[in-house]
Protein backbone atom coordinates (compact mmCIF):
# COMPACT_ATOMS: atom_id res chain seq x y z
CA UNK A 1 0.00 0.00 0.00
CA UNK A 2 2.58 2.46 0.88
CA UNK A 3 5.42 1.54 -1.47
CA UNK A 4 3.57 1.30 -4.31
CA UNK A 5 3.81 4.85 -4.72
CA UNK A 6 7.27 4.83 -3.38
CA UNK A 7 9.26 6.86 -5.77
CA UNK A 8 12.41 4.84 -5.09
CA UNK A 9 10.98 1.65 -6.24
CA UNK A 10 10.12 2.29 -10.10
CA UNK A 11 13.66 3.43 -11.14
CA UNK A 12 16.01 0.68 -9.15
CA UNK A 13 14.42 -2.22 -8.45
CA UNK A 14 14.38 -3.11 -12.34
CA UNK A 15 17.87 -4.16 -12.01
CA UNK A 16 17.12 -6.97 -9.95
CA UNK A 17 15.98 -9.29 -12.12
CA UNK A 18 19.18 -8.69 -14.18
CA UNK A 19 21.19 -10.29 -11.19
CA UNK A 20 19.54 -13.80 -11.22
CA UNK A 21 21.53 -14.51 -14.24
CA UNK A 22 24.58 -13.16 -12.90
CA UNK A 23 24.25 -15.18 -9.85
CA UNK A 24 24.00 -18.32 -11.81
CA UNK A 25 27.48 -18.15 -12.86
CA UNK A 26 30.27 -19.96 -10.73
CA UNK A 27 32.72 -17.17 -10.71
CA UNK A 28 31.04 -15.17 -7.66
CA UNK A 29 32.64 -11.86 -9.28
CA UNK A 30 29.85 -10.77 -11.70
CA UNK A 31 27.56 -10.77 -8.42
CA UNK A 32 28.90 -8.42 -6.76
CA UNK A 33 29.57 -6.39 -9.46
CA UNK A 34 25.96 -6.77 -9.55
CA UNK A 35 24.92 -5.83 -6.57
CA UNK A 36 27.24 -2.92 -6.07
CA UNK A 37 25.64 -1.62 -9.47
CA UNK A 38 22.22 -1.81 -7.85
CA UNK A 39 23.69 -0.14 -4.59
CA UNK A 40 24.55 2.67 -6.40
CA UNK A 41 21.99 2.90 -8.30
CA UNK A 42 19.64 2.99 -5.49
CA UNK A 43 21.46 5.70 -3.84
CA UNK A 44 21.73 8.36 -6.70
CA UNK A 45 17.47 7.35 -6.71
CA UNK A 46 17.36 8.51 -3.26
CA UNK A 47 19.58 11.85 -4.07
CA UNK A 48 17.27 12.68 -7.14
CA UNK A 49 14.64 15.63 -7.47
CA UNK A 50 12.27 13.35 -6.91
CA UNK A 51 13.83 11.43 -3.98
CA UNK A 52 13.01 10.66 -0.41
CA UNK A 53 15.72 13.49 0.58
CA UNK A 54 13.33 15.76 -0.83
CA UNK A 55 10.34 15.10 1.01
CA UNK A 56 10.98 17.99 3.66
CA UNK A 57 7.45 18.95 5.47
CA UNK A 58 4.09 16.85 6.20
CA UNK A 59 1.54 18.84 7.31
CA UNK A 60 -2.15 17.24 8.89
CA UNK A 61 -5.29 18.57 7.26
CA UNK A 62 -7.95 19.65 9.19
CA UNK A 63 -11.35 20.11 7.98
CA UNK A 64 -12.03 23.42 6.23
CA UNK A 65 -9.55 25.70 4.93
CA UNK A 66 -5.70 24.90 5.11
CA UNK A 67 -3.86 27.42 4.30
CA UNK A 68 -0.53 27.75 2.86
CA UNK A 69 2.44 29.74 2.01
CA UNK A 70 5.66 31.11 3.53
CA UNK A 71 4.81 33.56 5.43
CA UNK A 72 4.26 32.21 9.32
CA UNK A 73 0.75 32.42 10.07
CA UNK A 74 -0.67 29.88 7.49
CA UNK A 75 -1.42 26.51 8.79
CA UNK A 76 1.40 25.19 5.98
CA UNK A 77 4.41 27.03 6.04
CA UNK A 78 6.41 26.77 3.18
CA UNK A 79 10.24 27.69 2.71
CA UNK A 80 11.11 30.68 0.99
CA UNK A 81 11.30 31.61 -2.27
CA UNK A 82 7.11 30.58 -1.92
CA UNK A 83 4.98 33.41 -1.75
CA UNK A 84 3.94 34.58 1.88
CA UNK A 85 0.02 33.71 1.13
CA UNK A 86 -0.21 30.86 -1.71
CA UNK A 87 -3.43 29.85 -1.25
CA UNK A 88 -5.24 27.47 0.76
CA UNK A 89 -6.24 23.32 0.67
CA UNK A 90 -9.92 23.32 1.21
CA UNK A 91 -10.48 19.76 3.34
CA UNK A 92 -14.23 17.86 3.53
CA UNK A 93 -14.74 14.20 4.37
CA UNK A 94 -11.48 13.14 2.53
CA UNK A 95 -12.16 15.27 -0.51
CA UNK A 96 -9.08 18.34 -1.23
CA UNK A 97 -9.79 21.02 -3.20
CA UNK A 98 -6.29 23.51 -3.87
CA UNK A 99 -6.89 27.10 -4.24
CA UNK A 100 -4.01 28.73 -5.48
CA UNK A 101 -3.98 33.01 -5.67
CA UNK A 102 -4.13 34.64 -8.96
CA UNK A 103 -0.53 36.29 -9.06
CA UNK A 104 0.51 33.42 -7.94
CA UNK A 105 2.21 31.01 -10.94
CA UNK A 106 1.90 27.30 -9.57
CA UNK A 107 0.98 24.39 -11.66
CA UNK A 108 -1.14 21.16 -11.82
CA UNK A 109 -0.71 18.32 -14.46
CA UNK A 110 1.78 20.89 -16.45
CA UNK A 111 -0.79 23.89 -16.60
CA UNK A 112 -1.12 26.54 -14.75
CA UNK A 113 -3.87 26.54 -12.21
CA UNK A 114 -6.14 28.81 -9.96
CA UNK A 115 -8.61 25.05 -8.39
CA UNK A 116 -8.18 22.03 -8.39
CA UNK A 117 -9.05 18.01 -6.97
CA UNK A 118 -6.12 17.00 -5.43
CA UNK A 119 -6.52 12.60 -5.12
CA UNK A 120 -4.45 11.14 -2.03
CA UNK A 121 -1.57 9.83 -3.73
CA UNK A 122 -1.97 9.78 -7.10
CA UNK A 123 1.54 10.69 -8.66
CA UNK A 124 0.11 13.31 -11.53
CA UNK A 125 -1.97 14.85 -9.26
CA UNK A 126 0.95 17.25 -8.05
CA UNK A 127 1.50 21.08 -7.48
CA UNK A 128 4.13 22.50 -8.52
CA UNK A 129 5.28 25.55 -7.20
CA UNK A 130 8.97 26.26 -8.28
CA UNK A 131 11.02 24.19 -6.85
CA UNK A 132 8.55 22.49 -4.20
CA UNK A 133 5.98 20.32 -4.52
CA UNK A 134 2.90 19.69 -2.52
CA UNK A 135 0.69 16.44 -2.62
CA UNK A 136 -2.13 14.71 -0.88
CA UNK A 137 -0.91 11.61 1.05
CA UNK A 138 -2.98 9.33 3.38
CA UNK A 139 -1.69 7.73 6.27
CA UNK A 140 -3.89 5.41 7.52
CA UNK A 141 -7.15 7.28 7.85
CA UNK A 142 -5.86 10.64 7.95
CA UNK A 143 -5.10 12.93 4.78
CA UNK A 144 -1.31 15.14 4.91
CA UNK A 145 0.05 17.12 2.44
CA UNK A 146 3.53 16.29 1.43
CA UNK A 147 6.20 18.40 0.46
CA UNK A 148 9.48 17.96 -1.64
CA UNK A 149 11.76 20.39 -1.65
CA UNK A 150 14.77 20.39 -4.28
CA UNK A 151 17.06 22.25 -1.96
CA UNK A 152 15.97 20.18 0.90
CA UNK A 153 18.59 20.68 3.75
CA UNK A 154 18.18 16.73 3.87
CA UNK A 155 19.53 16.09 0.31
CA UNK A 156 22.00 18.82 0.74
CA UNK A 157 23.73 17.56 4.01
CA UNK A 158 23.57 13.52 3.20
CA UNK A 159 26.44 12.02 3.75
CA UNK A 160 25.88 8.30 1.70
CA UNK A 161 24.42 4.88 2.22
CA UNK A 162 26.04 2.48 4.53
CA UNK A 163 26.08 -1.62 3.36
CA UNK A 164 27.29 -4.83 5.01
CA UNK A 165 29.65 -6.48 2.16
CA UNK A 166 28.44 -8.80 -0.22
CA UNK A 167 27.81 -12.12 1.45
CA UNK A 168 26.03 -14.32 -1.85
CA UNK A 169 25.26 -16.77 1.44
CA UNK A 170 22.84 -14.41 1.78
CA UNK A 171 20.76 -14.97 -1.29
CA UNK A 172 18.65 -17.96 -0.78
CA UNK A 173 16.10 -19.93 -2.48
CA UNK A 174 12.75 -20.65 -1.09
CA UNK A 175 9.20 -21.40 -1.38
CA UNK A 176 6.01 -19.46 -1.57
CA UNK A 177 3.53 -21.03 -0.20
CA UNK A 178 -0.22 -19.28 -1.04
CA UNK A 179 -2.52 -19.03 2.12
CA UNK A 180 -5.63 -20.47 1.37
CA UNK A 181 -7.26 -17.17 1.01
CA UNK A 182 -5.46 -13.98 1.04
CA UNK A 183 -5.00 -12.62 4.48
CA UNK A 184 -5.89 -9.59 6.13
CA UNK A 185 -3.40 -7.94 8.04
CA UNK A 186 -3.65 -4.28 10.05
CA UNK A 187 0.16 -2.95 10.98
CA UNK A 188 1.25 0.34 11.98
CA UNK A 189 3.18 2.66 10.83
CA UNK A 190 5.58 5.01 12.13
CA UNK A 191 3.34 7.98 13.12
CA UNK A 192 1.11 5.63 14.80
CA UNK A 193 -1.65 5.03 12.03
CA UNK A 194 -3.10 1.73 11.61
CA UNK A 195 -2.79 0.74 7.84
CA UNK A 196 -4.58 -2.58 6.41
CA UNK A 197 -2.71 -4.94 3.70
CA UNK A 198 -3.14 -8.03 2.17
CA UNK A 199 -0.48 -10.54 2.32
CA UNK A 200 -1.02 -13.56 -0.27
CA UNK A 201 1.64 -16.15 1.31
CA UNK A 202 4.72 -16.51 2.35
CA UNK A 203 8.02 -17.37 1.50
CA UNK A 204 9.65 -20.44 3.20
CA UNK A 205 13.06 -20.60 3.33
CA UNK A 206 16.94 -21.82 4.84
CA UNK A 207 19.37 -19.88 5.69
CA UNK A 208 22.50 -20.73 7.33
CA UNK A 209 20.61 -24.29 8.54
CA UNK A 210 17.87 -22.46 9.78
CA UNK A 211 14.18 -22.44 8.57
CA UNK A 212 12.53 -19.34 8.29
CA UNK A 213 9.56 -17.27 6.65
CA UNK A 214 8.63 -14.07 6.22
CA UNK A 215 5.30 -12.71 5.10
CA UNK A 216 5.05 -10.93 1.53
CA UNK A 217 2.64 -8.59 -0.45
CA UNK A 218 2.15 -8.08 -4.20
CA UNK A 219 3.32 -4.96 -5.04
CA UNK A 220 4.74 -3.47 -8.49
CA UNK A 221 4.31 -6.95 -10.33
CA UNK A 222 7.20 -8.36 -7.63
CA UNK A 223 7.11 -9.54 -3.96
CA UNK A 224 7.78 -6.96 -0.99
CA UNK A 225 8.22 -7.71 2.30
CA UNK A 226 9.06 -5.53 5.68
CA UNK A 227 11.53 -7.27 8.13
CA UNK A 228 12.94 -7.01 11.30
CA UNK A 229 15.79 -9.11 12.89
CA UNK A 230 18.59 -9.29 15.17
CA UNK A 231 20.63 -6.47 13.79
CA UNK A 232 17.76 -3.96 13.96
CA UNK A 233 18.57 -0.90 16.39
CA UNK A 234 22.07 -1.28 16.32
CA UNK A 235 23.28 -2.58 12.56
CA UNK A 236 20.41 -1.73 11.06
CA UNK A 237 17.56 0.85 11.38
CA UNK A 238 15.76 -0.23 14.15
CA UNK A 239 11.94 0.03 12.66
CA UNK A 240 12.32 -2.24 9.76
CA UNK A 241 13.96 -3.21 6.16
CA UNK A 242 12.61 -3.63 3.07
CA UNK A 243 13.41 -6.54 0.39
CA UNK A 244 11.96 -6.61 -2.80
CA UNK A 245 12.14 -9.42 -5.33
CA UNK A 246 10.13 -11.80 -8.30
CA UNK A 247 7.30 -13.04 -7.94
CA UNK A 248 7.20 -16.95 -7.20
CA UNK A 249 8.40 -19.22 -10.73
CA UNK A 250 7.35 -22.99 -10.41
CA UNK A 251 7.00 -22.11 -6.47
CA UNK A 252 10.02 -20.94 -6.02
CA UNK A 253 11.08 -17.43 -4.98
CA UNK A 254 14.63 -15.92 -4.52
CA UNK A 255 15.54 -13.75 -1.34
CA UNK A 256 18.54 -11.45 -1.62
CA UNK A 257 19.06 -10.24 1.45
CA UNK A 258 22.42 -8.29 0.12
CA UNK A 259 19.49 -6.31 -1.45
CA UNK A 260 17.55 -5.53 1.95
CA UNK A 261 17.06 -1.55 2.08
CA UNK A 262 16.33 0.79 4.60
CA UNK A 263 12.64 2.63 4.26
CA UNK A 264 12.38 6.01 3.99
CA UNK A 265 11.56 6.93 7.18
CA UNK A 266 15.47 6.16 8.15
CA UNK A 267 16.64 9.18 6.95
CA UNK A 268 13.53 11.65 6.90
CA UNK A 269 10.66 12.48 9.58
CA UNK A 270 9.06 13.25 7.40
CA UNK A 271 7.41 10.04 5.84
CA UNK A 272 5.02 7.80 7.23
CA UNK A 273 6.71 3.55 6.58
CA UNK A 274 5.20 0.95 7.45
CA UNK A 275 6.14 -1.34 10.63
CA UNK A 276 6.95 -5.00 10.30
CA UNK A 277 4.33 -7.68 11.67
CA UNK A 278 5.07 -10.08 14.48
CA UNK A 279 5.31 -12.44 12.14
CA UNK A 280 8.27 -10.89 9.87
CA UNK A 281 9.87 -10.05 13.17
CA UNK A 282 13.18 -12.61 12.43
CA UNK A 283 14.61 -14.12 16.19
CA UNK A 284 18.09 -14.06 13.66
CA UNK A 285 20.42 -11.75 12.49
CA UNK A 286 20.51 -10.52 8.46
CA UNK A 287 24.03 -9.83 8.54
CA UNK A 288 23.74 -8.75 4.58
CA UNK A 289 22.05 -5.17 2.79
CA UNK A 290 21.85 -1.76 3.91
CA UNK A 291 23.12 -0.51 7.27
CA UNK A 292 21.43 2.36 9.81
CA UNK A 293 22.58 5.62 8.25
CA UNK A 294 24.56 7.07 10.68
CA UNK A 295 22.26 10.53 10.90
CA UNK A 296 18.72 8.59 10.96
CA UNK A 297 15.57 10.33 12.69
CA UNK A 298 13.82 7.74 13.98
CA UNK A 299 13.34 6.45 17.35
CA UNK A 300 15.36 2.82 16.82
CA UNK A 301 17.03 4.11 14.23
CA UNK A 302 20.22 4.90 16.29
Amino acid sequence: MYLRRAAAKAAVFGIAAGLLSFATRADGSPYRLAIEKWRQAYEANLKSDNGWLTVSGLFWLHEGENSFGSGPLNDIVLPAPAPPAAGSFEFHAGRTIVHVKPEVPAAFHGQRVSSAEMHADVDSDQLVLGDLTLYVHLSGERYTIRLRDKNSRLRKDFTGTRWFPVDESYRVTGRFVPYDKPKQIQVQNVMGDTLRETIPGYAVFSLHGQELRLDAEVQDSGLFIVFRDLTSGHETYGASRFLDTQLPKDGQVILDFNQAYNPPCAYNPYTTCPLPPPQNRLRVRIGAGEKVYPHAHRAGGN
